[in-house]
């Protein structure tokens, strides 16, 4: 599979969870290829995703390779369609830090999750090569560089990235989308990602208090510097992987509406 052949990390952290047996929630499904790993693993599979897309994507998936699942649902972390203490495991591999309201969304979590139970998920790592080199430093200085030559029409071209990233600064500003804060929301998944946050273990902590938190930093990948793979990983990575276990004394109430 070519996305496990760049990232071949996520095999191995998913090997890692004991899912056999377990009730098991995916929130955001992407392609399926998680969802199917952790099915094959023994795990009792569903999942959510806000976009009806994705649910249909992830339905026929898994139909094709006759695999059992309960779902997948379209819904909202904001708003999970299910009763308290449901699942042994949620799993979320690149979702929970596009969700501004993460608060609301972890107390939803919290309050789906068994007790005993654990939340895994993948956040971007604020300190990684990926943030502090490649996106605070060299793409804002590319694209100030850029600016005035793809307005020129000396570069870019045939809908470029670049491009899509001159016109964005156009509409807004561009010193404006060149802050930090904005300008990290548009280079983790793209021009058009309207949200993104970068996560060390205090932001953790401060995100997710309804939980206890064990983190590691996986995936070195800091385009456009020639760095990719496992080799410095655990300093310097852009995947921060956390497991996080309900504080069981906590009153599991869920957010009003």
């Amino acid at each position: 599979m070519a996305k496990y052949r760049l990232e071949s990390h996520i095999p191995q952290c998913l090997d890692r969870l004991d899912v056999h047996g377990k009730r098991v929630l995916e929130i955001g499904l992407g392609q399926g290829a998680e969802a199917e790993r952790l099915i094959r693993k023994g795990a009792l599979w569903t999942g959510v995703d806000l976009t009806e897309t994705a649910v249909r994507r992830m339905k026929t998936r898994l139909a094709l390779r006759d695999l059992p699942r309960d779902g997948p649902h379209q819904a909202s972390v904001l708003d999970l369609p299910y009763p308290e203490n449901s699942f042994d495991l949620v799993f979320s591999h690149g979702v929970l830090h596009h969700v501004p309201d993460v608060l609301r969304a972890q107390r939803e979590i919290h309050h789906v999750l068994r007790p005993g139970g654990r939340l895994v998920v993948m956040l971007y790592a604020r300190w990684s090569l990926n943030y502090l080199v490649s996106i605070a430093v060299l793409r804002r200085a590319a694209l100030l560089a850029a600016y005035p030559l793809v307005r020129a029409g000396l570069l870019g071209g045939s809908h470029s990235l670049l491009d899509a990233h001159v016109a964005g600064a156009r509409r807004c500003g561009l010193l404006r989308y060149l802050r930090l804060p904005d300008f990290t929301h548009r280079n983790t998944d793209g021009p058009d990602n309207p949200y993104s946050q970068v996560y060390d273990v205090r932001r953790v902590r401060r995100d997710f208090p309804l939980f206890e938190d064990r983190a590691e930093k996986r995936f070195m990948h800091a385009p456009p510097l020639p760095v990719h793979g496992m080799v410095g990983e655990r300093l310097l990575g852009w995947h921060l992987w956390v497991h996080l276990i309900p504080r069981c004394h906590q009153r599991r109430v869920r957010p009003s509406t």
